[in-house]
């Protein structure tokens, strides 16, 4: 054991690797849906682990939390630029509304307590569960010209403050958002999510519900005498269809044993062979039931294709799914999954759902018309393992340039720091990016890796470097620290769902997915969604955790200036 120690103090970066595989091997498992979760877990494990006394190079922490920050920016722009410019500025404006609630409570509470600098920003930062906070508080405070012995206490307390409120941070908010306020509020929420839901275009039968959305199937129909499409022409075949509110398209035909384009002027006729893409039901509704399906291996042959693609036609963006089926492009083309935001939240597949610039889609059809749906509505987003690190590496310098910047104000600094100069960059490079992308190309498991493991290396160096005075102040604080906490979590979670319900009347269905975004708490949308038995309470969540991340992070510095 003591040589172990040794080569730990002696090679401090296999603490943090230490650190890292304990974190998130613990913060990975679950005891009845619960979960500490990597950042918690790998924050009990560097203060376990450097109770040794361990010395890391600050220079380490800075590195990853810029990497993490810029990330953070990076896959929240889209939804925070249009939040802010757009159809989501009710949602923007009450995620800063729930935001300053976060701040003031907190902030009032650790007066109250007459808790020390430290304590009172770890008690934030873990009762409204943003461990981003604590990189740009601990720049603050290491800007206030304090004397060392004193700023480092304020450093090694914020952890212990942290450690013991967020517990309470995860799992009451999770409580009191899906179980807690739909009681509170009288809500029934899966009945408001089903209404949602309808309004939204959904049918009634369960086992049908979208189903001429997101599934494609191609099938050869001989057309019989007297059927509905003989005369007609196959765009005013496809046309009556749609009016039917069928989304049917005759993609090639076979006329006494010859094969032919499906042009949308030629005329239907008796005997001919159609190969018709849509819905098994729906194409017997529009031929008929006496119509007989036929094998022609020859006349199906024909390349299908499933891609995600990247919405960035402002254009287009902002309409229905239902008005964008009608238009030239999405002939032959359903859409099977939408994904938005920096946690590719899925969004409900519904004939009134909104596309959104930025949004991920996936769509399915004949290679032919799914290629041109995706160059209208902007570019497929091929699979790809390399990232633009040209581009990560300059805008991240670009971002912390500007941060670097520091102003004073009554002699007090004032600046963005390099951390929040690091988000900000990312916040615009990400929006450019959902605009052009041409650029800037950033694969989701390298956004993953930068945001998770760049902000757990900095836990970690955060935990080894306070785990002298965590057990003295855990002695101390504890108790009270984890009461006062309950009070921080529970109080502005309260007051932002009597808010959001009754000033910014939200409908039920995703005002509580609105109170989780705005405090960026996903283990909370789960629960939600799990309650509601469905995915709608997400409409709700992405603006707002774009906004909520952004700001609750920057409170960090905020809330030190402020008690300072």
């Amino acid at each position: 054991m003591s040589w172990l120690e040794q080569t730990l103090r002696s090679y401090p970066e296999l603490a943090i690797f230490l650190s890292l595989a304990i974190g998130y091997w613990v913060g990975g498992k679950s005891f009845k849906g619960f979960s500490l979760g990597a950042v918690t877990a790998t924050l009990l494990a560097a203060l376990l682990i450097g109770q040794v006394g361990i010395t890391i190079s600050p220079t380490v922490k800075s590195v990853f939390f810029l990497m993490f920050l810029f990330a953070i920016g990076y896959g929240v722009g889209p939804q925070f630029v249009r939040g802010i410019a757009k159809d989501g500025l009710p949602q923007a404006l009450f995620a800063v509304v729930v935001c300053v609630l976060c701040l003031v409570c907190a902030v009032g509470v650790a007066w109250v307590a007459k808790f020390d600098l430290g304590s009172a920003v770890g008690l934030f930062a873990g009762s409204q569960t943003i461990s981003a906070s604590m990189g740009l508080a601990t720049d603050a405070i290491n800007r206030l010209e304090m004397v060392p012995d004193k700023a480092q206490a304020m450093l090694n307390a914020m952890p212990v403050a942290y450690a013991v409120t967020y517990i309470f941070g995860t799992i009451g908010s999770a409580v009191v958002l899906a179980l807690v306020g739909p009681k509170l509020l009288g809500i029934d929420l899966v009945k408001a999510c089903k209404n949602y839901e309808q309004s939204l275009g959904a049918g009634g039968d369960k086992d049908s519900e979208g189903r001429s959305w997101h599934r494609y199937v191609l099938r050869a129909y001989k057309v019989a005498a007297g059927g509905a499409a003989v005369g007609k022409s196959i765009a005013q075949a496809e046309s009556m269809a749609l009016a039917q509110g069928r989304r049917l398209f005759i993609e090639r035909l076979r006329r006494n044993g010859e094969l032919r384009e499906a042009l949308p002027g030629e005329v239907i006729q008796e005997g001919d062979v159609l190969a018709i893409g849509g819905h098994r039901d729906d194409l017997l509704q529009l031929l008929g039931h006496s119509q007989a399906e036929v094998e022609d291996d020859e006349l199906l042959d024909t390349p299908v294709l499933g891609v995600d693609v990247f919405v960035s036609n402002k254009s287009l963006a902002g309409r229905t799914l239902e008005a964008l089926a009608a238009m030239p492009h999405a002939h032959g083309v359903y859409v099977r999954r939408i994904k938005r935001g920096a946690l590719s939240t899925e969004i409900p597949v519904l004939p009134g759902t909104v596309l959104q610039q930025g949004d991920v889609v996936t769509l399915t059809g004949l290679t032919k018309d799914v290629q041109i749906a995706a160059k209208e509505l902007g570019q497929i987003d091929a699979p790809s393992n390399v990232a633009d690190v040209a581009f990560i590496g300059a805008a991240i310098f670009l971002g912390g340039l500007i941060g670097a910047v520091v102003m004073k104000v009554g002699g007090i600094p004032l600046t963005l720091s390099t951390a929040g100069g690091a988000l900000i960059s990312g916040i615009v490079f990400g929006w450019l990016r959902s605009i052009h992308p041409t650029f800037g190309r950033i694969p989701e498991p390298t956004v993953w890796f930068m945001n998770s493991v760049g902000l757990n290396v900095f836990i970690a160096v955060v935990g080894i470097d306070a785990a002298a005075g965590f057990v003295s102040g855990l002695q101390t604080l504890g108790v009270s620290l984890f009461l006062w906490g309950i009070v921080a979590t529970t109080l502005p979670l309260i007051l932002s769902m009597l808010i959001g319900r009754y000033l910014f009347r939200f409908h039920p269905a995703i005002l509580f997915g609105a109170v989780a975004g705005s405090r960026t708490t996903t283990a909370a949308l789960g629960m939600i969604c799990e309650a509601a038995k469905s995915n709608v309470p997400a409409l709700g969540y992405t603006v707002t955790y774009a906004v909520g991340n952004t700001l609750l992070t920057i409170w960090g510095m905020v809330a030190v200036l402020i008690l300072s």
